[in-house]
């Protein structure tokens, strides 16, 4: 009753019945004391004129209010960490005097501060066992020497040290206070782990479509102490095999900018067209905020196709060879609103991308391909036990033809990943030799309701229907449409999911249902 504000309360107990004797509790509050004057004490030195005006408009204890001990306690903590935000890093709050006026029925909070210094920064201060630069690290601090100490500076530049992936542990303060410079300046003391230099993963794959696959990757990482990433291997697998390796360098030249080169030689052997090729890529991309960015880059493919398409002249299936070599320009952007990056149950994600193209070789064809999704997430209950997640992809090719354009450009739909009760390419109208037509445009939509079961479990019931057109623009009039139910068993890292999914327009040659087993949600 004290804590809530009632300083005269009064409790009586006693016991009544003799054969079933009945505990009976008496509580008489009394009146309610509220709040006084607040008064703040600063012990030697006292903060600069500005930041305790700052500092005493945001106590939020105000007179007349109740006098519970819960506020007054997050209000002297609210004291120690605007003073921390604005600089005085080494603020602390001494023992408390809180008066409680029983004439007045008034409660008096009475804070003893001490602010400390104001702390203005100087550089930092490596110390690891591997081989991070210095010169490197220190590109990366956002304040300038002689600013004051933001503590949400510190924690940015944790967060860019962590987005590497490079190291296992990392740790930046401030320094104790015996190790402040002539002029005042205090460092920061930045402590990395660097995880193990190299890694060697293999795994293998198979699924009913797919067939059996395998892989072989080694990573190596900070090779040359900018919290650098090379990985190089190998994947054999019925529909895609690749061998070659990409290289990535964090924060380059900027804070939050990420370089990307890649190459691999690659064969694809698809219903819809085969591909041998050697591919290059540069690839920037940036930062916005701690879950957007954007990117730009280009790409180089050259190689031999053989594709499966439809004659609009004849009416027949053909197929045909090219050697091609095709030159991409991209650029993206994702931004991600929702809560959760594998379990999210509020909020929205966003992400487009566009890629002018140009071809040479045994055909000359210049098209931009285009595409966008949008996901949203709508907690039902307040608790988020039963949440409703919709999707939305749309895609066109502009300025090409489905005869011309490279079929590895086209687009198709069907599977885990866009509608599901159908195997991979299988939404896309087929040639009369059954096999997948690729479009130039692309129609995408999803529905899932997801249903917490007890801690651990969650059951799924989702919808999905998309379509894929020969012209720029979707056509719809072509939708095919599969249903299922799935559960989802919650891991610390994420959820795992598999899903069963049924054709509801099924096709001669479709299978009669599909499983998926993934981490992460569909979406």
């Amino acid at each position: 009753m004290r804590s809530e504000g009632y300083y005269q309360a009064t409790v009586e107990d006693q016991v009544e019945g003799d054969d079933k004797p009945v505990a009976i509790v008496q509580i008489a509050p009394g009146r309610r004391f509220v709040l006084g004057e607040t008064t703040i004490n600063w012990t030697a030195p006292a903060p600069d004129a500005e930041t305790s005006a700052a500092v005493i408009e945001d106590i939020r204890l105000k007179p007349g209010e109740p006098g519970r001990a819960a506020g007054i306690l997050e209000a002297e903590g609210r004291v120690v960490a605007d003073l921390t935000r604005r600089g005085y890093a080494d603020a602390a709050a001494l023992p408390r005097r809180v008066v409680v006026d029983h004439a007045t029925f008034l409660v008096q909070p009475g804070f003893n501060i001490n602010s400390g210094e104001l702390v203005r920064l100087n550089g930092i201060q490596l110390r690891t066992q591997g081989p991070t630069k210095e010169s490197w690290l220190q590109s990366l601090v956002p304040w300038e020497e002689g600013d004051r100490y933001d503590p949400e500076d510190v924690a940015e530049l944790e967060r860019r040290l962590l987005d590497t992936g490079v190291y296992d542990g990392v740790g930046v303060a401030l320094s104790p206070l015996d190790d402040i410079r002539p002029d005042g300046l205090r460092p920061v003391v930045v402590t990395l782990a660097d995880r193990p230099v190299s890694l060697l993963e293999a795994g293998a794959s198979y699924s009913t479509y797919e067939g059996v696959g395998a892989d072989v990757f080694r990573t190596r990482y900070n090779r040359f102490g900018r919290a650098d990433t090379l990985r190089y291997g190998a994947r054999i697998a019925s529909i895609d095999s690749r061998i070659g390796g990409e290289w990535s360098q964090p924060h380059w030249r900027k804070a939050g900018r990420t370089l990307k080169l890649s190459s691999y030689i690659v064969n694809e052997q698809t219903d819809a067209y085969d591909r041998s090729a050697i591919t290059l890529a540069a690839d920037l991309s940036q930062r916005l905020g701690k879950t957007s960015w954007f990117s730009y880059g280009v790409g180089v493919d050259a190689g031999r196709y053989t594709e499966y398409r439809f004659d609009p002249v004849t009416q027949a299936p053909i197929t045909f060879d090219r050697d091609l070599a095709i030159v991409t320009l991209r650029g993206g952007a994702f931004m991600d609103r929702s809560n959760d990056p594998l379990n999210p149950t509020s909020g929205y994600r966003l992400s487009l991308s566009t890629q002018p193209t140009a071809v040479t070789g045994e055909d000359t064809v210049l098209f931009l391909r285009t595409e966008g999704q949008a996901s949203a997430y709508l907690p039902i209950q307040d608790d988020a036990k039963t949440v409703l997640a919709g999707r939305v992809r749309i895609g066109s090719i502009i300025g090409g033809q489905e005869l011309t354009v490279p079929s590895d450009r086209l687009f198709y739909s069907g599977g885990g990943g866009s509608v599901r009760g159908y195997s991979y390419q299988s939404i896309n109208p087929r040639l009369p030799n059954n096999r997948p037509r690729g479009g130039l445009s692309l129609f995408e939509t999803s529905i899932e309701v997801r249903r917490d079961i007890g801690e651990k479990f969650q059951a799924v019931a989702f919808v999905d229907g998309g379509a894929v057109g020969f012209q720029e623009t979707p056509n719809l009039t072509n939708m095919r449409y599969g249903a299922g139910v799935g559960v989802r068993y919650k891991l610390p890292f994420g959820p795992v999911r598999a899903d069963i999914a049924f054709p509801l327009n099924k096709r001669e040659g479709d299978s009669g249902f599909q499983l998926y087993l993934s981490i992460g949600q569909a979406f």
